[in-house]
Parts: structure tokens; sequence; C-alpha cells
């Protein structure tokens, strides 16, 4: 693959009190010819994630045609899995609904987070959303020991998909606790109700390696295809191949974007959206800081 970079479309620059600082983990939701709505987490002066939106047309993606004056979806209430943050995921259409995937986020004591997977519901083509549950829809348990999050869900046959951040340890650090999380996978005949069996999908491929985050899973003809984030110091993009979902073989070296040389996203690229449109296909990335710099969109070159 080879990816050429177009622009750096959206900067998370005076968007009012809910989103003070960052762009991070776009979604792509199409609206109508050439137009287009990118998801994205923003946070608050308290360092709280929420997630609004802004639009494009992918024929000019530099110049934004709208941005969400308030959050579709804000942080929950005092004591919620989800009250120090509500990052959106994912997006799947559901009849007259859209569903909204979220990592939940809460501020803990021995360590920095713990993180859980909501669900939201939106029945006004996704200008606002409401959650379905009080509660997660995916937390801790046997086979997730210490936390979940980023989700990406994709629907085949009535059989609903998950492919999932899991943190199976953190380690005591000089400069406080590290976190090791890597991606597994999970099933569901609804999209709310989830069957794990531990099932990893991405696993880590040395012991320096600590965090593998955000899948995001292509169904193509002949194979299945998974962009995610992989880090030790700094986090890359990498890619994967699949006959089934199921079973993984890692390629970073394919995936065919990198770092620039300097500028907004020469520290780190992470948190790949890949999409298609109009007979192209499209990835939406963050740079450096952790979406602190902003969204950029990469379209994929012929061979």
């Amino acid at each position: 693959m080879r990816w050429r970079k177009l622009d750096r479309i959206f900067a998370p620059v005076g968007l009012g009190d809910w989103a003070a600082s960052h762009a991070a983990v776009p979604i792509a939701l199409p609206l109508e010819k050439h137009r287009w709505r990118i998801y994205f987490s923003a946070r608050d002066h308290r360092n709280r994630a929420h997630t609004g939106f802004f639009e494009v047309d992918l024929r000019r993606p530099g110049q934004t045609l709208r941005v969400s004056d308030r959050p579709v979806l804000a942080p929950g209430p005092l004591g919620a899995f989800d009250e120090d943050g509500a990052m959106g995921s994912w997006i799947v259409p559901d009849r007259d609904r859209l569903l909204l995937y979220y990592t939940g986020w809460n501020v803990a004591k021995s360590v920095p987070f713990r993180n859980s997977i909501g669900l939201a519901e939106s029945h006004d083509g996704g200008e606002s959303f409401q959650r379905v549950s009080a509660g997660p829809i995916l937390d801790r348990g046997i086979h997730d020991p210490f936390f979940v999050a980023n989700p990406c869900v994709l629907v085949e046959d009535g059989r609903w998909r998950m492919w999932y951040l899991s943190c199976v340890e953190w380690q005591a650090a000089p400069n406080g606790p590290v976190h090791r999380y890597h991606i597994k996978y999970a099933e569901s005949a609804n999209g709310v109700d989830w069957s794990r069996r531990g099932q990893v999908a991405i696993d880590f491929k040395d012991p320096d390696e600590i965090a593998l985050s955000r899948p995001c899973v292509v169904r193509d003809a002949d194979r299945e295809r998974m962009f995610y984030s992989y880090r030790g110091d700094q986090y890359r993009i990498g890619y994967a191949e699949s006959a089934d979902g199921r079973a993984w073989r890692r390629l970073d070296e394919e995936v065919g974007i990198d770092v620039a040389a300097t500028g907004w996203d020469s520290e780190m690229i992470a948190y790949a959206f890949v999409f298609d449109a109009e007979g192209e296909r499209y990835m939406l990335y963050n740079g450096n800081g952790y979406g602190a710099t902003g969204i950029g969109l990469a379209i994929l070159e012929a061979d």
C-alpha cells in the first residue's frame, strides 16, 4: 500500500468549553454525495472527553463546512462508568437509528484511569445520541482483567463482530504505572450482549510493545484488513490481514504511511479510520499528542 497524505483537515481551535483541546479518534459517516461527517473526541478544561463532529466535502477536504456547536455525547453523571469522558469509537447504522459505540473513562486511584465500552443511539441522523443504558455493555471481566476500550463493530449476516482493546496488566515504573493492552475479538447476536472467549486478534510483537489500540477493520472481497495503532514509545499505524476476522497476520511494514519529517504529524500517527468513498479509499488519522494537533486525511494510491 501507498498512502498519500492530502492535508490536515481539522484542528481543535476555539470550539468552546467542551472542546478546549484535541480532536482524537475520528469516525467517518456519509451524509450525501461528497459530504461526510467526521466525529471526533475533544477534551474540556477538566481533560474529560466529549464526542462532537465536523463536516467536509471530500473534493475540498481542507474546508470545514460545519462544526457541531455542542457535543453529541458528553460525560456521564457522578459515579458512572463514563463520568470522566465519553470518547466515540465506532458508528453502526441499524434500521432507523445510528448506534455509537464509545469508550467511557474513569479516573482511578492506583493507576491513572479505567475504561469500559458504552453504547448510545441516535434517531435524528447523528445530531445527538442518547445512552442505551446507564452502565457499560462491555467491562473488565474474566477474559479482560483490567479494562476494555476502542471497539470496532461490523455486522455480517445477522452476526455482530467486535474487535476491541483489552488491557492485560499494569506495570509499576519509576514515572508511574505503565499499561499493556492488545486487541481481542467478541461476537453478539444483537449488538448489546457480547460473548467473549479471550480470543486475541492482534498480540504484542515483543516485550517493549505496550499498546495496541483503535482497531479499524475493512472487509474486502478476498480478505479482511485491520488498521490499528501500536507503540512502545510513540504510536505508529499498523496493518494486518485475515481470512476470517479471527486469526490475523501482522504486516506492519506494508501499511504504507508513516510520520512526516516535520510538522503536526512528525512525532506520531495514530487512530486510523479507513473508509471507501466514490471509488477511492481514504484514511483519517491523528498526529502528535494523541489528537492534540488534529486530524489528517490520506488517500490510497493505485498500484
